[in-house]
């Protein structure tokens, strides 16, 4: 039985700022930063989503020409070199493949024009558009987004190739209706404020306001639309409890082993489940037991 065609697409910069790679102080100790690309590796690899998906290829959009690009990468660079941090472990396989060996660069270079720039919107178009084409040479079926740094819109919209083709994973509960919601860049450092009985009402400034205390935070996996993780939950996973005390990179780092990396899991089950994807002949699809290395 053929397998459904994933691909990836990430910022890199996004996973920068995580330390995806490295190990990172965390209570006195030290723990390793996973990427939610290296788990999907280990997804493919370990579990019965290898029968139902392959990893077609990993897009990331940072642009080399764009000197905030280079600054927020830092030692990680724009591809591994000897002896330097890199966002997985030097030699990782995927399906008996080197992910190395599945990397696409299709930058955002739109972005070097200052936002109302009359460069800006044709420059996004024309980056949709190449990222549409690298899409269907790739043979995509199915396209996970992990920290892509940039709204998408031309491939989203309702009759568009790759309209309701296209999910993210989101570090963040993005249900509308709960009160754990948060979306968007800042979804840890809102719950991380939320546990400390704060909200930001100036992203700019950072300024707080008391608020209730909400001391839970979670992941979704949605569709993607046009708006800022807006777009309808697949699965979400409520299952990070927040230490005040907790460094941003902390909560990063229990948020995606506790409920990011399951929802990432639980989400590609889904869709075998619901016939969205081609289904393996695995039984019981759904089972959280047979998710997980």
């Amino acid at each position: 039985m053929s397998k459904t065609k994933l691909v990836y697409i990430w910022s890199l910069r996004n996973a920068a700022a995580d330390q995806a790679g490295r190990h990172i102080a965390y209570k006195g100790e030290q723990r390793y930063m996973q990427s939610p690309l290296e788990h999907l590796a280990h997804l493919l690899n370990d579990t019965w989503l290898g029968d139902v998906y392959t990893l077609a290829g990993v897009i990331h959009d940072d642009d080399e020409h764009l000197p905030r690009d280079r600054e927020r990468l830092g030692d990680y660079g724009f591809s591994p070199r000897p002896g330097a941090p890199w966002f997985y472990p030097a030699g990782l396989t995927v399906q008996g493949r080197p992910l190395e060996t599945l990397r696409h660069a299709v930058p955002s270079s739109y972005r070097r024009h200052p936002p109302g720039a009359p460069e800006r919107g044709p420059g996004k178009h024309d980056f949709e558009r190449r990222l549409h084409d690298r899409l269907v040479a790739l043979g995509a079926e199915l396209v996970v987004l992990d920290g892509l740094l940039i709204i998408l819109d031309e491939l989203v919209r309702p009759g568009a190739d790759f309209a309701r083709r296209i999910v993210n994973i989101h570090p963040g509960i993005t249900r509308p209706d709960s009160p754990f919601q948060r979306r968007g860049a800042y979804a840890t450092l809102d719950a991380l404020y939320g546990a400390r009985g704060l909200r930001v009402d100036d992203w700019a400034t950072l300024r707080t306001v008391p608020a209730p205390r909400i001391p839970m935070t979670g992941a979704s996996f949605h569709y993607v639309d046009n708006g800022i993780d807006s777009g309808e939950v697949i699965v979400d996973v409520l299952d990070t409890h927040i230490d005040p005390a907790d460094t941003i990179l902390e909560l990063r780092w229990n948020n995606f082993n506790r409920s990011l990396f399951p929802a990432l899991a639980q989400g590609l089950a889904h869709l075998v489940g619901a016939g969205l994807t081609r289904a393996s002949d695995t039984p019981n699809p759904l089972e959280p037991a047979e998710l997980l290395p």
